[in-house]
């Protein structure tokens, strides 16, 4: 990436409410291998954030914002005209919005350090 990042937007593929951070509870309990979104089996447990990550993410210097999909498509796809598969992480630079992260790298990324170690390596 070329451009300076001012924030790196995370996008789970996943809908935003407590229905639905139920339903995504039980699907990763129940059939983790079935479950849509790497990002969420990579950052969280099947209730809470996992340790390592929340420590990264407060270490690191570039401001993070974490949205579920539908959370995303409000504030910024229509803003941006851009269409993304999910889960994704984006960078906001000056010249809009690049992908940091594919949504096919992310479903290929089987280990939270792998994670990590890619968004230290892009920022």
């Amino acid at each position: 990436m070329q451009d300076k990042i001012h924030k790196l937007l995370f996008v789970y593929n996943a809908d935003s409410g407590v229905a639905n951070a139920l339903l995504d509870a039980g699907h990763k309990l129940l059939s983790p291998q079935t479950y849509n979104c790497s990002l969420c089996g990579l950052t969280y447990g099947a209730f809470t954030e996992k340790k390592d990550w929340k420590r990264f993410r407060e270490e690191h210097n570039i401001p993070m914002e974490f949205l579920h999909k539908d959370e995303f498509e409000k504030s910024y796809a229509s803003k941006f005209g851009n269409r993304f598969e999910y889960p994704i992480v984006l960078a906001e630079v000056n010249s809009g919005l690049q992908v940091m992260i594919s949504s096919e790298e992310l479903n290929k990324t089987e280990k939270l350090e792998d994670l990590i170690k890619l968004v230290k390596e892009r920022s």
